[in-house]
């Protein structure tokens, strides 16, 4: 018989795995509810009019679109059963900013503005599987709807700085504002291919800057476009000295004035609060996702190749695709999955959540585990995580067990134990062994 399999691109999460996971889960909602954001979930599917069209056309290619169910074929055509439109009328979310718009939009009497959600869900996308790209993987997103305060795009840094603070991850922020990017085009020649000119650049750190003019050069930016252009992407130097270059090479545009305005101003922001992240403008960032309008960010580790762990941006008008115009949101999603990858590979998982029980009580006996149920009761009773072994058996055999499920600690309560009313606690990572009062065994292990 062959062996079962998974599809490419997805993984099964081991117990070890899932642990982690979720202290990076809990770090993050910790954080999320600290700026008092409330959580939401939404369905794994939409319906397509829903999702298509708001990604690009890159995005759209990308969405996993669900067949119709049932007799959904009967009385179609041959030609009318090639078109997806007349088999697929869902699809698997592609992120969880559009379904949150859509919220927003379907629930608008029954929320009050500005709304502040949090949302932890996988998302799915019809990818080429790859080093930290999946085709199914976690978003932790928090966003903030019906408000054009740059408050909230300073507050969006400050979790930044304190969920990677927490995780032990050193990142570098770096921002740009999709005001600044029309600027651009506007100032070489091509407003309207705004968007042809940001999916390009977007690519700039992937495939380097003469791929990026070639793809250009196809996207129809004539040369002299693309020599004006390039300099404008090249700018060094500090936040402060490369927005006091943009007013100047964005002195026609007042879109691209507004968008260094903004990021002055959060910038301003960042430095009176003494933000402790390292917070970079970086004009090739482009977030090839259209429904974007202002600031935009993305977070890369220092200390691990990997692609970006963290992304979001201002969105002026995504409700206005559902019928709510002029409501204002922001919000940025932390990629649980390549976060994952940077703790494993930098080691930075604290040692208490590799087990799932602290303590595990040897069963010798009736009279032994009559002891140990109650021990076992009390220390549950005081939040230690324990377990006592389901049979009686050898020694040995129940050490190996608690090796192999890489639980620290082996209570041993054997007759001598029992007629001192004592335990004998042992470290399974150093073998040191050390007897316990009944009475203090809870305490001992806290």
């Amino acid at each position: 018989m062959q062996k079962p399999s998974i599809p490419k691109g997805t993984r099964d999460f081991s117990p070890a795995e899932m642990m982690r996971r979720n202290y990076i889960f809990d770090s993050i909602r910790q954080v999320f509810r600290t700026f008092g954001f409330a959580p939401l979930e939404t369905p794994a599917m939409e319906n397509l009019s829903t999702l298509l069209g708001k990604y690009g056309d890159e995005g759209d290619k990308l969405l996993f679109k669900i067949l119709n169910s049932g007799d959904y074929a009967a009385g179609l055509a041959p030609d009318e059963l090639r078109q997806a439109s007349k088999i697929c009328e869902k699809g698997l979310r592609y992120d969880l900013t559009v379904p949150f718009a859509r919220y927003v939009v379907q629930h608008q009497g029954e929320i009050v503005l500005p709304f502040k959600r949090y949302q932890i869900q996988p998302v799915w996308r019809a990818d080429r599987p790859q080093k930290g790209r999946y085709r199914e993987f976690y978003q932790c997103d928090v966003d903030v709807v019906g408000s054009r305060s740059l408050l909230n795009e300073m507050e969006l840094v400050e979790i930044v700085e304190r969920v990677f603070r927490k995780l032990g991850i050193a990142v570098t922020l770096k921002m740009n504002n999709r005001k600044i990017l029309y600027g651009i085009a506007e100032t070489i020649g091509h407003a309207d291919k705004m968007i042809d000119i940001t999916v390009a650049i977007d690519k700039l750190e992937k495939i380097g800057i003469d791929n990026v003019k070639a793809e250009l050069r196809e996207r129809g930016i004539d040369d002299a476009a693309i020599d004006r252009l390039q300099p404008i992407l090249e700018l060094r130097g500090d936040n402060r000295r490369k927005l006091s270059a943009l007013r100047d090479v964005l002195s026609g545009s007042e879109t691209g004035l507004k968008g260094v305005e903004e990021l002055e101003t959060v910038f301003g922001y960042v430095e009176r609060l003494g933000i402790a992240l390292a917070v970079e403008l970086d004009l090739s960032l482009a977030r090839g996702l259209n429904y974007y309008t202002g600031a935009i960010f993305e977070v890369k580790a220092n200390d691990y190749a990997i692609g970006s762990i963290c992304g979001g941006g201002r969105y002026d008008d995504l409700t206005g695709i559902f019928g709510m115009p002029d409501t204002s949101g922001v919000g940025i999603s932390f990629g649980a999955d390549r976060i994952y990858d940077v703790m494993v590979g930098l080691e930075l998982f604290p040692e208490e959540v590799n087990f799932s029980t602290k303590v595990l009580f040897v069963n010798l006996g009736a009279d032994e585990e009559a002891a140990s149920l109650g021990l076992l009761r009390a220390l549950r009773d005081a939040g230690v995580a324990a377990e006592i072994y389901p049979e009686k058996g050898k020694m040995k055999k129940q050490m190996e067990y608690a090796n192999r499920r890489s639980i620290p600690y082996v209570a041993i309560v054997g007759s001598d134990e029992l007629a001192r009313q004592t335990v004998t606690l042992k470290d399974m990572r150093t073998g040191e062994q050390r007897q316990v009062p009944f009475a203090e065994l809870a305490a001992s292990l806290q």
